[in-house]
């Protein structure tokens, strides 16, 4: 047995050591980056919005999420967000940052640079260029490579709508076990396979639900965790749903999860980001712009937005 052997074996026991302290539960925001009309990134305004969410019930916050318009970004502003997401936010939260890039090396680059300005966890995207390459076996080697060399836990981003690869259940099966791999953001809006998921994990693997799409159901199952762009602009909403299920208030928690549904769909499949920075703007916080070649809502959608939050009662 080898040097690098014994020196693994180390840190894979010190990373299991770490794994079974970090429980990750509740509510959390894939944080909307707001730009400046000119595209710049507006830092002032992510504060501001931060400063609003640290009054709320959030569980902690993921930083660089689909909702970021984390692919707009470049590195350094990037690493910015996440060191200034870490100064500002309560010590008692959790704060996620979203490192998956195309390449195994740069992906364990960014998540090491993010570690160091203040991440405590990574969540990895599958890579999704060489589609037709990415099989189970390409995306297992991947993903244990990174767990391998990282100095934070990671977790698996299963978003088949913006990478079209889907994580299967043998996918899972491989990777669940590494001490290093704690968790799984689940985007793809299946209950099926979201069950199959929770049939091969252990209960210490975090399954989050990535939309507020199904938050209410996927809590009925079980799942303790979500990230989800609904909790930028409703965040005590999304929590509460959570509260009333853990108090067994079920029609209560299906009530307003029925009331939440319509502008989440709004958000997240009719207008987008420009959608959910726009209502972000009519809540108080500071949507900001889009960044090109997205673009920004015509007078009439952002009418739909205003009516659609009118009607539910929360403008």
């Amino acid at each position: 047995m080898t040097y690098d052997f014994f020196k693994k074996s180390i840190i894979r026991l010190y990373i299991s050591t770490k794994k079974m302290k970090l429980s990750i539960n509740g509510v959390f925001p894939p944080m909307l980056t707001p730009f400046k009309e000119d595209g710049t990134l507006d830092i002032e305004s992510h504060l501001f919005n931060l400063e609003k969410w640290n009054q709320t019930p959030l569980s902690g916050y993921l930083v660089l999420g689909s909702n970021s318009e984390t692919v707009y970004l470049t590195e350094n502003e990037k690493l910015l967000l996440v060191e200034k997401t870490a100064e500002s936010m309560p010590k008692d939260r959790l704060l996620m940052a979203g490192t998956g890039m195309e390449s195994t090396q740069e992906t364990i680059s960014l998540t090491q640079k993010a570690a160091e300005r203040g991440a405590q966890a990574a969540l990895i995207l599958t890579p999704f260029y060489y589609l037709g390459n990415m099989s189970d076996a390409a995306l297992t080697k991947h993903f244990l490579k990174i767990a391998d060399e990282v100095d934070i836990p990671i977790l698996i981003y299963n978003v088949p709508k913006f990478a079209h690869v889907n994580v299967s259940s043998s996918l899972l099966a491989s990777l669940k076990d590494h001490p290093n791999i704690i968790g799984m953001k689940d985007s793809a809006g299946n209950i099926s396979q979201l069950i199959q998921y929770q049939s091969i994990i252990s209960s210490d693997f975090s399954l989050l639900v990535g939309t507020a799409a199904l938050w209410y159901p996927a809590l009925t199952l079980g799942i303790n965790g979500g990230v989800m762009a609904l909790a930028n602009i409703l965040p005590a909403e999304c929590v509460e749903i959570q509260s009333l299920v853990n108090e067994g208030k079920w029609n209560e928690a299906e009530n307003l999860y029925r009331a939440i549904f319509p502008i989440n769909h709004a958000i997240t499949v009719t207008f987008g980001v420009a959608g959910l920075k726009y209502a972000a703007d009519l809540l108080g916080y500071k949507g900001g712009f889009v960044r090109s070649p997205l673009l920004p809502l015509a007078d009439a959608q952002k009418q739909a937005i205003k009516d659609l939050l009118i009607k539910s009662n929360f403008l």
